[in-house]
């Protein structure tokens, strides 16, 4: 590159988008809800720097829309030197301090501190995502100026510009959109539906003809997938149940339906019920309705421990939707977690209701992330009110939940955002790494829900208007897992979360999307009234589950 190239790409460069960029750089090394690789957070980094600096260039522009003053070139020239030195000191000092904050986080998630958060890879990949950003946004000003410039001998010079910006939004939302995301869709779809059939090593067809997936069973082992396979083959058998209980103990029962099993939901949801009845599952004290995550995996962590506060007299039914990821599931196909929830609902409530009331199980409902959020929507409250099942376990509910979103909006005066206590107590409650549950002179209605959350899960607390507010989760006081350095900066948070969302279930258990079973079993004895338990046989449970 020329000496003249090099002072003409200097000078492209405006001078208040490189002072926002940096200050938007800088807010990102900050602290959000989880801990970040070097790599994630340069990408993160460039973006922010990107925004700021796309910022800085727009309020430029309307400044001189506006026709205010400006400074002439010598002093504009010195100016951007000046900013230049102030924009590199800053970076500087901000990376300096990245590991003291990233480590105010993996502490209190105990997470080994860092020695370093790589402050010259996490710059250096920053200004590579910045530069890609910057030359697809210079790429979309010359394509809607060419377009423009060709209309403007025929039409006025406005008419020209808001037609010109017009199409090159269609132009470059249906690259994007009809080419590049189409595309990405398409792997992703064909590479999960591939993983799905995988048969895994260790997974075995089960010979209980009382099983799932068994060569008595209604439902197809191959037609299960994998998640299903998981779900049906592994759990706490009764030996095992026997063995830790010190006494009889009964087989739990997992009745599961994949995608293959049948063309609909509502025909999926059928044939679970069949198979619950070939199995005696209505005989159980207890039978749960789960709604799975977008892949279709259910929680282990939950239903283990369901199984061992009841000694195995347990049934639980679960049916596919999907087999993308939670996120892409929500983002391609939203409506079909809550159609399947909905169907399974239907099927398995429709029955129950027919039996005598002292001859049918405690019904629940369970769900995980989007698994939570469907299974909100599996019924309506007045649906339920002349005959109510006994409560619901709704752990990690996404940020975009009906019913949690207005219980959290209503929550009592004083009660945080990331623990709300709503009302009376008897109908809702929430918990986290410290059971909360037991509300002083709080009694349960006939139907008990706890949500089951943590402060640092950013698929809970992600907050869409953190673009341009502070979410009510961050006034003080905090979650116990929630760094004291996090402060909101207008867009960036926004940004931060995103990434702490798309990042969340690979943090430690216990810590963001990543729910610890002794956290379930404190909700599930509250949920179920689970009777006969000494505060020692519940140490007792958590210490195993630990151990595993």
């Amino acid at each position: 590159m020329t000496k003249g190239c090099i002072i003409r790409l200097w000078h492209s460069f405006s001078t208040v988008g490189l002072l926002v960029g940096t200050v938007f750089f800088a807010a990102s090394l900050t602290p959000s809800l989880n801990p970040r690789s070097f790599l994630v957070q340069g990408v993160l980094s460039g973006f922010c720097l990107a925004a700021g600096y796309g910022v800085g260039v727009f309020s430029l522009w309307l400044w001189t829309y506006l026709e205010l003053p400006k400074p002439g070139a010598h002093r504009a020239r010195f100016i951007k030197l000046l900013a230049a030195a102030l924009c590199a000191g800053i970076a500087l000092i901000f990376l300096w301090r990245a590991s003291d904050w990233q480590n105010s986080i993996r502490s209190l998630m105990d997470l080994p501190p860092v020695d370093s958060a790589r402050p010259f890879q996490v710059g250096l990949i920053a200004l590579l995502a910045f530069v890609v950003l910057l030359m697809l946004a210079r790429l979309f000003l010359l394509t809607f100026q060419f377009i423009a410039d060709r209309l403007r001998p025929f039409i006025p010079r406005r008419i020209a510009l808001v037609i010109g910006i017009s199409v090159a939004v269609v132009l470059f939302g249906s690259v994007i959109n009809g080419v590049l995301l189409r595309y990405a869709l398409h792997v992703a779809d064909s590479s999960y539906k591939q993983l799905d059939a995988l048969l895994e090593d260790g997974i075995k067809q089960p010979a209980d003809p009382q099983k799932t997936g068994s060569a008595a069973s209604l439902v197809d082992w191959e037609h299960l997938g994998r998640t299903g396979r998981e779900f049906v083959s592994t759990g706490p058998t009764k030996q095992e149940l026997r063995s830790f209980l010190g006494r009889d103990a009964l087989e739990p029962i997992r009745v599961y339906a994949g995608l293959r099993s049948a063309d609909t939901p509502e025909a999926r949801a059928s044939l679970a019920l069949e198979e619950l009845k070939r199995v005696g599952a209505f005989d159980r004290s207890v039978l749960v309705i789960i709604t799975p995550t977008g892949t279709g995996w259910v929680d282990p962590a939950a239903m283990n421990t369901l199984e061992y506060l009841h000694g195995g007299d347990v049934a639980s039914v679960a049916i596919q939707y999907s087999y993308l990821p939670s996120w892409l599931s929500l983002m391609v196909e939203p409506g079909y977690g809550g159609e399947a929830a909905r169907a399974l609902f239907k099927e398995v409530y429709g029955y129950w209701t027919k039996l005598p009331k002292d001859h049918r199980p405690k019904l629940y409902l369970h769900g995980l992330s989007l698994g939570a959020m469907n299974s909100e929507q599996s019924n309506e409250l007045f649906e339920v009110l002349g005959d109510p099942y006994q409560g619901a376990l709704w752990s990690g509910p996404p940020y975009s939940s009906r019913i949690w979103r207005s219980i959290t909006s209503n929550r009592n005066p004083g009660s945080p955002a990331w623990l709300p206590r709503f009302r009376d107590g008897s109908y809702v409650r929430f918990t986290n790494q410290t059971n909360a549950l037991d509300i002083p002179g709080a009694h349960w209605g006939p139907m008990r829900a706890v949500y089951l959350q943590y402060a640092s899960d950013a698929v809970t607390f992600f907050e869409p208007r953190s673009f341009y507010r502070a979410p009510a989760w961050m006034n003080r006081p905090r979650g116990p897992d929630v760094s004291p350095e996090l402060r909101w900066y207008p867009i960036v948070t926004f940004l931060q979360l995103a990434v702490d969302m798309a990042g969340a279930a690979t943090m430690p258990m216990g810590h963001g999307h990543v729910y610890a079973p002794e956290h379930y079993i404190d909700a599930w004895i509250a949920v179920t009234d689970v009777q006969g338990w000494s505060a020692d046989d519940v140490a007792r449970l958590k210490r195993h589950f630990a151990r595993q």
